[in-house]
């Protein structure tokens, strides 16, 4: 992870799991109010295990790709001569993803079994996360200025996620709460692409100064900007599952209506 791409494919991991929450939650409270769409709430359970199996998949990725890179630690955590701790940064992002994989396992659990309480998915995601935010904290210690600012902004994203995914083991189904999580999701996967493109500069780009103050005033700015467009992508987003299952709702009941008036006359004049 200690790279440009370490940081960009993360970042593609949470922004398309933000991108189909923003899907998933919209569809589901919108639904919840039509009567007509009963079958789509009925089928969430299939969805949330589905969902469950790739959090289990990418975990499990996660970690043999840290362990197995080639300067990987291959699972060793302390060897050599004089002994030492090996490659502990590579240790440190496959605890993030064991953690992940946990909450894949939990999900499957919840929504194929009744042996989980109501709420244990959102405890673990959020036990997941504070895992990454907690591992995090100590990760970027004694680093320059801009590269302890930019991962700290970070931080915010994740633990604002961690107290939203508490708050829901106690209140659920609710639309703000699933929303707001669903943008923080969004800017945690674009601000790991931009951790990566202020580090890890590629094709040949000029490096920041990573102790030049302005340099933190811009990203700053940068990580509000990167807040908005997140906002925007959920509103978007939850503006069209609306108008399309409302748009459906209503072509159907226009369809209905047709058949009505051209079949009323053939059985009357039947005599039916």
């Amino acid at each position: 992870m200690g790279q440009f791409m370490g940081h960009v494919l993360p970042g593609i991991f949470f922004t398309l799991f933000g991108l189909w929450w923003s899907v998933k939650y919209s569809l589901k409270h919108i639904s919840r109010t039509q009567k007509k769409n009963s079958y789509i709430q009925r089928n969430f359970k299939h969805v949330e295990i589905t969902e469950g199996a790739v959090k289990v998949v990418l975990g499990l990725v996660g970690i043999l790709g840290e362990q197995f890179v080639p300067d990987g630690p291959h699972f060793y955590l302390y060897r050599g001569q004089p002994r030492s701790w090996v490659k502990l940064m590579n240790w440190q992002h496959s605890t993030m993803y064991l953690f992940l994989l946990i909450s894949g396992a939990v999900d499957i659990i919840t929504y194929s079994t009744t042996l989980m309480p109501l709420g244990m998915d959102r405890f673990m995601l959020g036990i997941a996360l504070f895992v990454e935010g907690f591992v995090f904290h100590y990760h970027i210690s004694l680093r320059p200025m801009l590269d302890q600012h930019i991962h700290a902004m970070l931080l915010t994203a994740i633990f604002a996620a961690v107290a939203t995914c508490f708050i829901q083991v106690f209140v659920h189904d609710n639309v703000i709460l699933d929303l707001f999580l669903v943008c923080l999701a969004l800017l945690h996967g674009t601000w790991l692409w931009q951790i990566g493109f202020v580090l890890y500069p590629p094709w040949g780009e000029p490096e920041w100064d990573l102790n030049d103050h302005s340099n933190l005033m811009f990203i700053s700015m940068c990580f509000c900007w990167h807040f908005a467009l997140a906002i925007l992508i959920t509103a978007v987003n939850y503006t069209l599952v609306y108008w399309k299952t409302e748009g459906g709702g209503r072509i159907g009941a226009c369809a209905l209506a047709v058949l009505g008036r051209f079949s009323k006359p053939y059985y009357s004049s039947k005599g039916y």
